[in-house]
């Protein structure tokens, strides 16, 4: 199984109320550990970017 790509798109803003980046909704801390991440680590960060996004 291919390794989850980054769900970054270019748009590299961190909101500065929520903390989250505008273009892909991961946090700081999260931005810098995914190239560390498991496959499956990466995985559930990208199911739970689908829910945060949805708030």
């Amino acid at each position: 199984m291919k390794s989850p790509a980054s769900p970054c798109n270019g748009v590299c803003r961190l909101h500065p109320t929520h903390g989250f980046c505008a273009g892909c909704w991961r946090s700081g801390d999260e931005i810098a550990a995914w190239p560390a991440m498991s496959d499956g680590a990466k995985r559930a960060l990208l199911a739970t970017l689908k829910k945060r996004r949805k708030r």
